[in-house]
């Protein structure tokens, strides 16, 4: 089975927006967006989803990518 990758990293990049202040702005915890940034999580609430596609101006699917396992390939 493949897994889903989340390209947090990428988007805060492209926006120029540093870590606490999207925080601030999606109304989590920098440790929490942090987890999410590093891809330290098994999963998201799409209200978080949503805040943070409204913060940075994207889409969900600019967030999050599947990717196969290697072994599966």
């Amino acid at each position: 089975m493949g897994r889903i990758i989340l390209r947090l990293d990428r988007l805060m990049l492209e926006n120029k927006i540093p870590l606490n202040d999207l925080a601030a702005k999606v109304g989590i915890t920098y440790v929490n967006l942090s987890k999410l940034k590093n891809n330290h999580v098994n999963a998201i609430r799409f209200s978080t989803l949503a805040a943070i596609c409204q913060a940075l101006d994207c889409q969900p699917g600019d967030i999050l990518e599947y990717v196969e396992d290697e072994e599966e390939e």
